[in-house]
């Protein structure tokens, strides 16, 4: 057969199978012509398309490819299961095998996959990342946590290490490596055991420190300044503040449908309602103004695809450069803002809004709920009520308490 043969059926456009060569066929099916290779491999019949069509792949190219297969055949390779393996994802590096890890787990098991992502780019990569999966060794574990360690970053050395293990857990379910170098290392080996922080400002150091923030508006912007008022008043965590939009605010009504942090990314979503007194209305108000029409209360300040507000990082670091530390490896450190305190972080500010509500006399329970904490127990299956009224009395009492100390 040749090329005017097969012009001339496929202009026919009816649907055929004929005989090119031993074992080669052109099939034309809806009018698209294609090349068909079949095979008897284990006493059975098969056949198996070549990956190009007529007119890209001629008729020569096509008898070559029958004949690659019929020589496998011949060795009992069965062309179909060779195509299925070359079809597999090849991941030989480290860094191939993080990319697999973060796509085919990360993404759809965590809330926020881009955590232990920033480990690995930021920790493992430089050592590892272009080395074969099977070569590295506890020594190159080893020495990533000691190089986090060195820098003085304790937790981030535990959770370097935590990370790890979990990736090379995913290289040993892919077969890529018999062990995992990791695993062997504890806490001990890295940033040690860790205690829960128990800082909590007093009354005069919220007046200090945050008259500090007001002040030093060039390095913490007053969405900064806003968004820790927000924390210290209302007790949310800052997940759930920096991700809200103004379609869960009502202020005529005062009030917040906050959607709540889920630790997994699978769990249902849960709302509580949340009251807003007058001092965290106004602050909102002027958030909606400063927002410029953005869906969110405070939106990405630089163009993102991956989404449309604040980095979790943004409060936090900012925090950090009033206390001079260094958060950017090009920049030199500003001066201490604030030498008369011992620093705080901005989850600390949870912790104040806390301790402030049991220093104004509010009942535990109330509290409780006030910072959305899950009441253990038979109490927290049983106990479904809300307790709206109490916790806006409750908040009213703080605002009450906490206005006079702001700027």
């Amino acid at each position: 057969m040749n090329n005017k043969q097969i012009d001339a059926l496929i202009r026919a456009g009816n649907n055929t199978m004929k005989c090119v060569d031993d074992g080669l066929y052109l099939r034309i099916a809806r009018g698209k012509p294609s090349w068909v290779v079949k095979y008897s491999i284990g006493g059975k019949r098969s056949q198996i398309a070549l990956p190009n069509a007529y007119p890209s792949m001629s008729i020569s190219e096509a008898k070559m490819a029958a004949l690659q297969i019929r020589e496998e055949v011949k060795l009992n390779i069965d062309p179909k299961s060779k195509r299925k393996a070359a079809e597999l994802k090849s991941i030989r590096t480290v860094n191939q095998l993080f990319e697999d890890w973060y796509q085919s787990y990360l993404i759809k098991n965590f809330k926020h996959p881009d955590i232990p992502a920033r480990y690995y780019r930021k920790e493992m990569k430089r050592h590892i990342g272009v080395m074969a999966v099977s070569e590295v060794t506890p020594q190159h574990i080893r020495l990533i946590i000691d190089t986090v360690v060195s820098s003085g970053r304790q937790s981030a050395a535990n959770k370097t290490l935590q990370y790890a293990k979990q990736m090379f857990n995913h290289a040993i379910k892919l077969n890529l490596t018999s062990y995992n170098p990791a695993q062997a290392f504890t806490p001990k080996d890295a940033g040690g055991t860790e205690h829960s922080r128990s800082r909590a400002l007093q009354k005069h150091e919220i007046h200090y420190a945050f008259t500090i923030l007001n002040q030093q508006s060039h390095i913490f912007t007053r969405d900064n300044y806003l968004a820790c008022c927000l924390l210290l008043c209302l007790g949310c965590r800052k997940g759930e503040l920096i991700s809200a939009k103004w379609e869960q605010f009502d202020l005529e009504n005062q009030t917040w449908h906050c959607i709540t942090n889920k630790k997994r990314k699978d769990a249902p979503t849960e709302t509580i309602v949340i009251p807003l007194t007058k001092l965290v209305i106004s602050w909102l108000e002027e958030l909606c103004v400063r927002s410029a029409g953005s869906a969110y209360v405070f939106p990405a300040r630089r163009a993102s695809k991956r989404r449309g507000y604040i980095s979790d990082d943004t409060l936090n670091h900012a925090l950090a450069k009033i206390f001079g530390m260094k958060v950017d490896s090009k920049k030199k450190p500003y001066p201490n803002f604030l030498p008369d305190i011992e620093p705080f972080t901005v989850h600390d500010l949870r912790r104040t809004c806390r301790s402030l509500l049991a220093e104004i006399g509010i009942n535990e329970q109330i509290a409780e709920r006030c910072l959305n904490h899950k009441i253990q127990g038979l109490i927290g299956i049983y106990d479904r009520h809300n307790y709206y009224e109490d916790r806006k009395s409750a908040l009213q009492k703080l605002s009450d308490l906490v206005e006079p100390l702001l700027p």
